[in-house]
């Protein structure tokens, strides 16, 4: 009975006995029925014991299906399969009577279904006392909620967050470094955008300013770093101010009043100073000179900032200023909260490739590009002292997770063993998103007579971002020796127009695994594709036209489904819908993961910056860790969207701009596609003709030549 509803590969890939099997399934092609499947082939046909049986997923809501299914091929009653899929019963009340279900079946109790982190969280209360504290708390995100629900007390009272910004505080108590992470922000994120406002203005000879750590505008950077020589010396100055000593009214750079000294920087670009200097001179007022070839090395120019002015000062001089975090930051709080967006994610890689922060400095410090050295100097203190701070409340954060369940397993024998004897058989669940830790937890849990069955995707590998490494899934058989690999071919969700499109499209890729998909449905309808004269018009036009006519036919909400890569692409389209009372199930494409739709629309799909494929968002900070080749970049955008392509059951519009057609459209040969064409006014004049006769007539006739008809 267990076998009777799977296909041939479905079945061989059920009843094999191999210690290392991959099962590489194609979009709707049944990989996680076939997985469940397994189990219950194992507890019924194999006598395997429930506890021995570990299925690893990726998301609580894929632990939630994979144990709905257990239960609903447990439920002799039945009933359970129509409760868990009416949408009038509540998240809480479907949790609540799985979790029922499951303490009634005490095969489902001694089955462990969980996400890679639920399963660390276990081990390391269980068994973490031996080498952490087990009394540790968890530090809970956006990402972490499935763990919520384990044990509330064991939740940390900080945000990994709010932490990171707490470290960063305390850090900035030294003047040096609050200054240094200043012109960092001003330098990197405020007059970045500002720069890049201004590039229409320059070409009508608008000057770039520099943002001084006073807050002031200035015309150069050579003058900025005198402006800040000045601040971060408590001296207080006056930049450009209006003069006139004798003849006329000028604006000397700067004004030092506690040396009572004037300062004119002199480059390249700056005006003849001869007239200027007159005036000082028969005012008796003295004007210091500075000069850009001194500015080129800043410790020199220090050292003779420090020459001219020193000597002068009346007053003592401060050598650091009063300062203070809010003050200094009150206009740079989003700044501030991207800066440490970047050092969370960078603590992440580093985490997950196991590199020392010290290391990953002194790599940062030999880089080409300043910013990305002076970041990874204002960073690796905040990421050093946030690692301490957890140490020392016992907080894990998801990634600690792991690393302390792996660095359990290694360093302690008698533990390794406990979960080797335990776990017999280890299924994995969309394997093509492990990462480097995720494989050395796996590899350690394994033995020679463990049988790891994994389930994946090559072609749907979409999280590269996050760390997860498609080699581990398309070079399967080299990580996991001896192993065999089952194609599963046969795809159930979408038709054949879509399957073929999708498989010619993701094909492009060099690196991955070759399958032969064949489409379960054989419907002939072609993939439509417009090309929008402009998005916000014609585009958003065409959508509301096709969701009214699919309306017509008998589609609701939830079978229409719109992607995008990023979500400012849907924005023309959300108002539109709205107005229009069109209610359409709208997501970025990764959020989408595992949806489906019997109509799918894709938008967005443009070349070039800000469009779909997008490759050129990672920052050279992020390669300092780890260097991602465009290339490479460039296969898991394809991937990305091939995930979109094979979420359409039945009907698919892709909606793109002419002249600025994505390269993925023409991945698609033409046979799987319709274009509707862009309709353009005619701009030609009609040509006059005879109303009797039909024959041409010119603006001078005044009878037609052919019948004789009176034109006046």
């Amino acid at each position: 009975m267990l076998l009777k509803n799977l296909n041939e590969k479905q079945r061989e890939a059920v009843l094999a006995d191999d210690k290392r099997l991959l099962v590489l399934a194609g979009a709707g092609s049944g990989k996680t029925k076939t997985l469940t499947q397994k189990i219950l082939y194992l507890l019924s046909e194999k006598s395997a014991k429930p506890s021995n049986i570990l299925a690893i997923t990726f998301t609580k809501n894929a632990t939630n299906e994979m144990v709905d299914r257990l239960i609903i091929a447990g439920d002799k009653e039945g009933g359970y399969e129509d409760f868990i899929n009416n949408k009038s019963i509540t998240k809480e009340e479907k949790e609540q009577e799985r979790r029922s279900r499951i303490k009634a079946k005490a095969w489902l109790g001694q089955l462990t279904v969980k996400t890679f982190h639920s399963l660390c969280y276990q081990l390391l209360k269980s068994s973490g006392g031996v080498a952490f504290d087990n009394r540790f708390r968890l530090l809970i995100d956006e990402q972490a909620e499935e763990l919520k629900e384990d044990d509330h007390k064991t939740i940390a009272p900080e945000k990994s967050g709010d932490i990171m910004h707490k470290m960063l505080l305390e850090l900035c108590h030294d003047p040096a470094y609050l200054l240094r992470l200043k012109r960092y922000i001003l330098d990197f994120y405020v007059d970045k955008s500002y720069i890049d406002k201004q590039i229409t203005a320059r070409s009508y000879n608008h000057q770039v300013t520099y943002t001084t750590l006073k807050g002031e505008k200035v015309r150069s950077k050579s003058e900025r770093d005198i402006a800040d020589w000045l601040f971060r010396h408590n001296l207080k100055y006056e930049y450009e101010p209006v003069v006139n000593f004798k003849d006329f009214d000028f604006r000397p750079d700067f004004y030092v009043p506690q040396a009572d000294l004037y300062i004119e920087h002199v480059s390249d670009k700056s005006y003849s100073t001869k007239d200027k200097e007159e005036q000082f001179q028969r005012a008796g007022r003295y004007c210091a000179k500075t000069f850009e070839s001194m500015a080129q090395d800043s410790t020199l120019f220090n050292l003779a900032l420090e020459r001219i002015i020193m000597g002068r000062v009346s007053e003592k001089i401060a050598l650091t200023a009063s300062l203070n975090y809010e003050e200094e930051f009150r206009c740079y709080g989003d700044k501030i909260r991207e800066f440490l967006t970047m050092i969370s994610r960078v603590q992440s890689m580093v985490k997950g490739n196991d590199i020392a922060p010290d290391d990953l400095l002194d790599k940062a410090l030999s880089h080409q590009h300043e910013r990305v050295r002076v970041f990874y100097e204002l960073a690796v203190p905040v990421i050093k002292a946030y690692n301490t701070y957890c140490v020392n409340k016992s907080y894990l954060d998801f990634d600690d997770l792991i690393i302390q369940a792996i660095h359990l397993l290694k360093s302690n024998e008698e533990i390794r063993k406990k979960y080797h004897d335990q776990f017999k058989f280890i299924l994995v669940d969309e394997f093509q998103d492990v990462n480097n830790l995720q494989v050395r937890l796996l590899e350690l849990l394994l033995t020679p007579d463990t049988q790891l069955f994994c389930v994946g995707d090559d072609w749907q590998s979409i999280y590269g971002f996050r760390g997860s490494e498609v080699d581990y899934i398309v070079n399967f058989e080299k990580h996991f020796e001896p192993s065999r690999v089952i194609k599963l071919d046969v795809n159930y969700r979408s038709t054949q127009t879509i399957v073929g499109a999708s498989t010619e499209v993701i094909r492009k890729n060099r690196f991955q695994v070759d399958k032969n998909i064949i489409a379960h449905k054989q419907t002939p309808s072609k993939i439509q594709i417009y090309r929008a004269k402009e998005i916000q018009q014609d585009g958003v036009g065409y959508m509301l036209e096709k969701v009214r006519a699919l309306y017509k036919e008998g589609f609701g909400a939830e079978d229409i489904l719109v992607l995008y890569r990023r979500s400012k692409m849907f924005q023309p389209y959300k108002g539109a819908l709205r107005a229009s009372g069109l209610k359409v199930t709208a997501k970025t494409i990764h959020a989408s993961k595992g949806l489906e739709a019997k109509a799918v629309f894709i938008v967005g799909l443009t070349d070039g910056s800000g469009g779909f494929p997008d490759i050129w968002l990672d920052d050279a900070v992020f390669r300092v860790i780890k260097d991602v080749k465009i290339d490479m970049m460039m296969e898991e955008e394809r991937r990305l969207f091939y995930v979109a392509l094979t979420s359409a059951k039945d009907e698919l519009y892709l909606i793109t701009e002419l002249g600025s057609e994505s390269r993925f459209i023409d991945d698609i040969p033409k046979e799987f596609y319709a274009i509707n064409k862009t309709e353009f006014k005619n701009i030609i004049e009609p040509v006059p003709v005879c109303t009797q006769c039909g024959t041409e007539i010119k603006a001078f006739y005044r009878f037609c030549p052919t019948c004789g008809k009176n034109l006046v």
